[in-house]
């Protein structure tokens, strides 16, 4: 799993004009499922999610989760993550998963997060989205997850 979180002052994704998903302070990640994905990682993916400590404390040092601080969680499917361009200027997306199976570990994300955390809101799977954020910090954190 490929994912980029970018801590946040508020954020929305949009759909054809309408909003699917809104936060105020929180994580906007952005997710892309591998061939080799399954279930168990999404998990332990969600997890480390609501635990990274990236939102400051009393002192300003990134001692605090999303949890800690009641953030929100924004997610939103992302394939072109795992881009390769290593062979030309157009990028290759083969090491992102198939459509069924991004879709259904995206799914699997969401449902793990909302069990354990709320809020959680989301994108819509496959969709040309319109992505606002004011990333706060900037704090913006690459993360794979195998």
């Amino acid at each position: 799993m490929i994912a980029l979180l970018q801590r946040v002052a508020h954020a929305q994704v949009a759909v054809d004009g309408a909003v699917t998903g809104r936060i105020e302070r929180g994580l906007l990640v952005f997710v892309c499922a591998e061939p080799s994905d399954d279930e168990a990682l999404c998990d332990r993916f969600v997890g480390k999610v609501l635990k990274l400590r990236i939102f400051g404390d009393e002192a300003g040092k990134m001692n605090r989760s999303v949890v800690d601080v009641r953030g929100g969680l924004l997610f939103v499917s992302q394939f072109t993550l795992a881009a390769d361009v290593s062979g030309g200027n157009r990028p290759s997306f083969s090491g992102a998963a198939a459509p069924e199976l991004g879709r259904r570990l995206y799914e699997r994300v969401l449902a793990t997060a909302r069990a354990q955390h709320a809020p959680v809101e989301a994108g819509v799977f496959g969709a040309a989205m319109q992505v606002s954020l004011v990333n706060d910090g900037p704090v913006t954190i690459p993360l794979v997850w195998r």
